[in-house]
């Protein structure tokens, strides 16, 4: 998440700052906008309609991806739609591996209470207690406030593929003017959550995704998801096409350290994966193969107000109050893809969609289809399991 498409940042641009900061660019659309909850009403389920022919009814033709939905632990549809790969004619699958986005963000933050658990810090912590000298300006500034987007450390310190080191990263955002004093505003910031990546290597002694892949994806059974170490076969990771149709190549085609990304990106966005993983993720948050039910309560609770909206943002999700019961989301996306996982938390129903071809010039544009196409999910998974 992070600037308007108008001034794009590289592939952590997505939703809720875009939102925020809509009146920027009016004559062209922020990427990755989410619905606003109580704006949007959800479309019902037409009597007997699965999710493939809502799918067929409602998907754009040129439009490609892959969508998995979910009650509880048991899988209800997975399927693509469209390329992974034009030139190969790699057709998208469940297996294919995608650029997630800003829903990177739940990731890190799940590192983070991990790291709690195991006694290693307190979201309660200074930064200065694991960043080192903090100027006076940035000295009041909170691991929480890092995860609720309330430090008022800056959106961003570059496009996401300059070759930016962690001692840079650091370095520049604690030089950075505040945008705010700490704790006082929702400001989004990507980072934050790079600053949040440094924190867990600083707390656990291992890197960032060595960290996340041995305490949260191999727990969770999620082997396809990473940076780098996966190691996937080229053609199942999908081709981003931009809103002419052009190729951008894959996510790591671009300028990328030895390691993952550079440190603009890293832990803020960019993480691959698979929707089976993505399925396996929901399953692991239902119980406790992962994070203990304290911890997993600490994800979900809303902490701060979105401003102009309803929603409010917990740890690395937003977090939207229903009739229904209490729904947790987040999305990611850039100038080419978009991606977007809800889950309901009283009925465990998740939808998860992701698209390496999400806008097409004056045809389509499947940020303003989140909200129908989401719900449109949702509400057939739950007729098909009464």
């Amino acid at each position: 998440m992070g600037l308007p498409r108008c001034r794009r940042t590289g592939a952590a641009v997505t939703a809720l700052a875009a939102l925020l900061m809509i009146g920027a660019c009016a004559e062209e659309p922020a990427a990755g906008r989410p619905a606003t909850g109580s704006a949007a009403a959800a479309p019902k389920a037409r009597d007997g309609e699965s999710v493939a022919d809502f799918l067929h009814r409602t998907l754009p033709a040129g439009a490609s991806g892959t969508v998995i939905a979910a009650r509880g632990d048991e899988l209800a549809y997975c399927g693509g739609f469209g390329t992974a790969d034009r030139a190969a004619g790699t057709p998208a699958s469940c297996r294919t591996v995608y650029d997630t986005g800003s829903i990177t963000k739940q990731f890190t933050a799940a590192a983070i209470l991990k790291l709690e658990a195991m006694g290693r810090l307190r979201v309660s912590d200074r930064i200065s207690r694991f960043l080192g000298p903090v100027p006076a300006d940035k000295r009041d500034i909170t691991i929480e406030q890092l995860l609720t987007h309330t430090s008022g450390m800056v959106e961003g310190l570059g496009d996401d593929y300059d070759p930016l080191t962690r001692d840079e990263l650091v370095r520049r955002a604690l030089a950075s003017k505040p945008e705010s004093a700490p704790g006082k505003e929702f400001l989004y910031s990507n980072t934050g959550y790079s600053l949040l990546a440094v924190i867990v290597e600083e707390a656990s002694g291992e890197d960032y995704e060595p960290f996340l892949a041995r305490h949260l994806f191999a727990p969770a059974g999620m082997d396809a998801t990473g940076y780098v170490l996966p190691r996937w076969p080229r053609h199942l990771v999908a081709v981003e096409y931009d809103s002419k149709g052009r190729s951008q190549g894959r996510p790591f085609d671009h300028p990328w350290a030895a390691d993952g990304p550079y440190w603009n990106l890293r832990g803020n966005g960019g993480m691959l994966s698979t929707a089976q993983d993505m399925f396996r993720w929901h399953r692991a948050l239902l119980g406790d193969e992962i994070l203990p039910a304290r911890a997993r309560q600490q994800l979900f609770a809303p902490r701060v107000r979105i401003p102009g909206h309803d929603d409010s943002y917990g740890y690395g999700w937003a977090v939207r109050e229903t009739p229904d019961g209490r729904v947790v989301w987040h999305n990611g996306g850039n100038d080419w893809s978009l991606a977007y996982l809800s889950r309901s938390l009283r009925d465990g129903v998740l939808v998860y969609w992701v698209s390496n071809h999400a806008y097409q010039d004056g045809k389509w544009n499947l940020q303003d289809q989140e909200e129908k196409l989401t719900q449109g999910i949702a509400n057939r998974v739950r007729a098909e399991g009464n």
